[in-house]
């Protein structure tokens, strides 16, 4: 009986390659590629995608020393975006005039004049006596005018002031026409 020559070790069929072997394998063959193609092999990537290349974007990016979108806000101008975006600006201007009067108009008009509301751009204010009703109503354009610096034109379009409200003298059932007491209260 004759054999045949015997099958050597180079022919024997390799075993199909999976998960992290099959990875490795290419890995291998890109690196090989590469080396023949010239390029340096594991000297990292100049490319522009890098971590490197990450880096020198944000720098590029950097805003200075200007200030910028990237920067913290100030908690008052936060709001204030948020109000607009929103559509609440009207409703936060008509609550500064009336919430911060002090601020608006003034010490000296404030400690003597209180607003007591604001409708359809009307603001009510009461004084404390007539003589400041009669000086707040000559001074009106003036307050009008501190009203619109502090939140803005068109929220109060007008002044309605009034004076202090006198007492009733009509008590009970029974009264006598006319026009009662003469005396000026304030």
């Amino acid at each position: 009986m004759t054999e045949g020559p015997d099958p050597t070790p180079a022919e024997a069929p390799e075993p199909e390659l999976k998960g992290v072997d099959l990875a490795r394998r290419a890995l291998e063959e890109a690196r090989a590629a590469a080396k023949a193609s010239g390029k340096s092999v594991g000297q990292g990537r100049r490319s522009g995608t890098g971590v490197r290349s990450l880096r020198a974007r944000r720098r590029r990016g950097w805003s200075g020393p200007g200030p910028d979108d990237r920067d913290p806000q100030p908690f008052g101008a936060l709001t204030s975006a948020l109000a607009k975006q929103r559509g609440w600006a009207p409703k936060v201007s008509e609550g500064t005039v009336l919430g911060r009067w002090t601020q608006v108009v003034g010490e000296d008009i404030a400690s003597h004049a209180e607003p007591t509301g604001l409708r359809d751009g009307i603001l009510s204010v009461s004084a404390e006596s007539t003589a400041w009703a009669t000086q707040l109503r000559m001074m009106q354009s003036h307050i009008l005018a501190k009203i619109a610096a502090a939140v803005g034109d068109g929220v109060v379009k007008s002044l309605r002031i009034t004076g202090p409200s006198a007492p009733s003298w009509r008590k009970g059932e029974r009264h006598v026409r006319g026009r009662g007491p003469r005396d000026t209260y304030g």
